[in-house]
């Protein structure tokens, strides 16, 4: 990516020209990472400590009132656009298999029940720093063995049952690279990001949510599903650092923002580990930014108001949530 296609990104008619034409291959260009270099990286990123020993916010803690009335100063047409994919959605996809549902109707009215196991490729949710740990440890040094059959001690999603309420940046990378989707195993680079920002003249900032557009529920439309774990575009883990540079409170992606497959050894989902372990970052997975994309480009404005407002489930390692743009 980030090379021969660079059409005006303002220019609708020639995007639609390519976006009509031929997919172009993308190769990953993901060198290996060591996991020690990793290993490093947790140390050198840490956000421990930063907001107290206590602390169990995280980044969220960058989402101060006044960035919440600045996003809300975004509204302009009070268009309200949900990110969310539908839930139960459709169970026959290689990833939608774990969801069970049950309606029980009587004379007056009707009752119902579903079961859902929301991690991984399908549903859309969000990741509380609960979900991962590494060498026993959670972000702010919280310990793992706190996990009982019944939640997490600490970090659970209770903790961010203020819900979130921020200004969203909307980084459509198919758009910027004059395709209709990326393909499974790109890799967008920091170099993406900053040319993006380049042409919307939108700087993504403290307090922002960074939400990335790789085109896959477009792909899934066209071309039909395929086994998400082995190949999905995102970032690789060294996007950690500029994450951290620039202090982004909230990361999401129509994917899982990690590049698959890792090519680190020995570790699945670095940038999530990095994200929420090091950084204290939760992460929004699985969202669906295609109408949100499409609006922002009627109106050529890729930043808006964003809502979202986690299950409060005491010790949760995260929620499904339906995420709101709000235009």
């Amino acid at each position: 990516m980030h090379s021969r296609y660079k059409p005006a990104i303002l220019g609708a008619i020639a995007i639609h020209v390519l976006c009509t034409g031929p997919v172009a291959a993308q190769e990953p260009r993901q060198a290996p990472v060591p996991k020690d270099t990793i290993d490093g990286w947790m140390i050198e990123l840490s956000n421990w400590g930063r907001w107290g020993a206590d602390d169990q916010l995280g980044t969220l803690n960058l989402i101060t009132p006044e960035k919440r009335a600045a996003a809300a100063r975004l509204v302009e047409t009070g268009n309200v656009i949900s990110l969310a994919r539908p839930l139960p959605g459709d169970t026959a996809g290689p990833d939608n298999d774990v969801i069970g549902y049950q309606l029980r109707k009587g004379a007056g009215g009707a009752v119902d029940s579903y079961a859902i196991d929301y991690h991984g490729y399908a549903f859309t949710h969000i990741d509380a720093l609960a979900h991962m740990f590494v060498d026993g440890k959670l972000y702010n040094g919280a310990a793992a063995d706190d996990f009982t059959s019944t939640g997490a001690g600490s970090m659970g999603i209770d903790a961010m049952a203020q819900g979130i309420v921020t200004r969203a940046v909307l980084v459509d990378v198919p758009r910027l690279e004059g395709l209709p989707y990326l393909e499974p195993g790109a890799v967008i680079t920091v170099a993406d990001l900053e040319e993006w920002e380049t042409q919307t003249g939108i700087r993504i900032g403290s307090g922002d949510a960074l939400l990335l557009s790789t085109g896959r529920w477009r792909r899934v439309a066209e071309v039909g599903p395929w086994q998400a774990g082995s190949g999905l575009a995102g970032l690789p883990p060294s996007a950690a650092h500029w994450l951290r540079e620039r202090d982004v409170a909230v990361l999401g992606c129509d994917c899982v923002s990690d590049r698959l497959p890792s090519t680190v050894e020995g570790m699945g989902f670095p940038l999530h580990k990095l994200a929420l372990i090091a950084l204290g970052m939760p992460i929004l997975d699985n969202l669906d930014l295609t109408a949100a994309a499409a609006e922002a480009a009627m109106l050529q404005r890729w930043e808006f108001l964003l809502v979202v407002a986690p299950l409060s489930v005491v010790g949760g390692t995260g929620s499904p949530v339906t995420p709101l743009a709000v235009f």
